[in-house]
């Protein structure tokens, strides 16, 4: 099994954290797995998109790392929005197990608790479910070819 985390970089500190929890997660399934790393959460889609457009059979399962903080425009609302929405599109409409480990908080330090690995390490969390989707995606599969009695 190779999964593909996408992570976004525009606060690097809090992407190392949500990085070392996903391939601490990884590490301890023995999960192979490849890093893309890009400017911010709005791309994160786009690059699942281009990955399993290019790379259908090669990657069983996504996950998505970034951090959205409020600020004083309405910014935040369009990242958080679009990331969460893209990320879904792409699941529902082409049945992608994609682990949504973008964080959308109003402050800095809520971002540093939930991206930390020894407090709320939402990385893990994030990988967590794409294996999860893809245990489920195998089990349909699983009784889509069983032959019918």
């Amino acid at each position: 099994m190779r999964l593909l985390i996408v992570e976004a970089c525009f606060y690097q500190h809090l992407a190392s954290l949500l990085r070392d929890g996903a391939q601490s997660c990884l590490q301890a399934h023995d999960i192979d797995y490849d890093i893309v790393s890009l400017p911010g959460a709005l791309e994160i889609p786009a690059a699942i998109a281009m990955a399993h457009h290019h790379a259908e059979s090669y990657y069983q399962g996504y996950v998505a790392l970034g951090t959205v903080i409020r600020g004083e425009t309405s910014h935040y609302d369009i990242v958080a929005e679009q990331s969460a929405n893209g990320l879904q599109q792409l699941a529902l409409n082409h049945r992608l197990a994609i682990g949504n480990g973008i964080l959308t908080c109003d402050t800095e330090a809520q971002a540093l608790y939930r991206a930390d690995p020894a407090q709320g390490n939402k990385g893990e969390a994030a990988v967590m479910a794409a294996l999860s989707l893809i245990n489920l995606r195998d089990k349909f599969s699983a009784i889509q070819s069983a032959p019918s009695s």
